[in-house]
């Protein structure tokens, strides 16, 4: 098949793409060989680094995953949490912005540039701090979920102003020429599709909420990172450890990604195969003078 964005690479191409990646899988597991080699002589690979993790039969297997589930699930809470709050404060935001008027625009605009320009670990150690200022004392959790839900919900907002502002202007102008008001076009029409457009996403910045999580550990938060830290200061083996929560994110990050892909592909497959149905009752009535007619005659 020909494509029209570019042309199909012919043998010589296809040979050397070949070559190279030939050439860059061989280089790649040298190097893996190597890293492996030398964390074997250095005593990195043994039953004593690996088996609080690997082995069910080794002493601390099971205190080590009972500590990390706490933690895992301490951080999923963590991330549920900044996502309900950041989609309803975002949703906010985005319809402000589109409402608003010339003469407080400025504003909204100014707070939504602003916590942008924050980096997240401010946002957190802020909320950690401000809240025993004023007297509210509560669980580290609050702190981290308030800072990552003030930077997630003006980047969610920015998306969905975006998802509303990539829709034809035609529903808009349908909506106001039924007599909608501009609120009501934007709540009936405008964000529902909005949310279906952008939906891949909004799954996506998930994965920044979930990676994000791991910034916990300034404000003492007993998310995944820190206890996995605190693990290693009594096993002694950071490489296996930070390993095993590696590979712990990755899988989850990974998934959340491919429910990403499959969501586009839905919505695009069910954008495809969308068909008008037919009017038989407007045809056959707009048939039936020609009809009479011709029964006339």
């Amino acid at each position: 098949m020909t494509s029209v964005l570019y042309d199909a690479p012919g043998p010589v191409t296809r040979r050397r793409t070949l070559i190279a990646s030939v050439v860059a899988t061989v280089l790649l597991l040298g190097l893996a060989a190597v890293v492996i080699v030398r964390l074997g002589q250095q005593g990195q690979l043994t039953e004593a680094r690996w088996g609080p993790m690997l082995n069910p039969v080794n002493d601390s297997f099971l205190l080590v995953w009972a500590r990390l589930g706490e933690a895992l699930l301490a951080t999923l809470v963590a991330a549920v949490l900044t996502l309900v709050f950041s989609l309803v404060i975002g949703t906010v935001l985005a319809v402000v912005r589109i409402t608003s008027t010339p003469w407080y625009r400025w504003l909204v605009v100014g707070f939504v540039e602003l916590l942008r320009g924050l980096p997240v670990v401010i946002t957190i150690f802020l909320a950690w701090r401000i809240l025993p200022t004023i007297g509210i004392n509560v669980d580290p959790l609050w702190p981290l979920v308030i800072g990552l839900t003030l930077y997630n919900s003006v980047i969610i907002g920015e998306i969905i102003r975006s998802g509303v502002a990539s829709l034809p202007r035609g529903q808009t102008e349908a909506g106001y020429s039924l007599g909608l008001t501009r609120g009501q076009v934007l709540r009936s029409i405008l964000l529902p599709q909005a949310f279906r457009v952008m939906l891949p996403a909004l799954i996506s910045q998930l994965v920044v909420i979930v990676k994000d999580t791991s910034l916990g550990f300034i404000i003492s938060y007993e998310e995944f990172v820190r206890t996995a830290n605190q693990i290693i200061q009594v096993l002694n083996n950071p490489i296996q450890l930070y390993a095993v929560v590696a590979v712990i994110f990755i899988a989850i990050n990974y998934s959340l990604g491919k429910l990403a892909e499959l969501v586009e592909r839905r919505l695009s497959r069910a954008g495809r195969t969308a068909v008008v149905p037919a009017a038989p009752a407007t045809m056959a009535v707009s048939a039936g003078p020609t009809a009479a007619g011709a029964a006339g005659g």
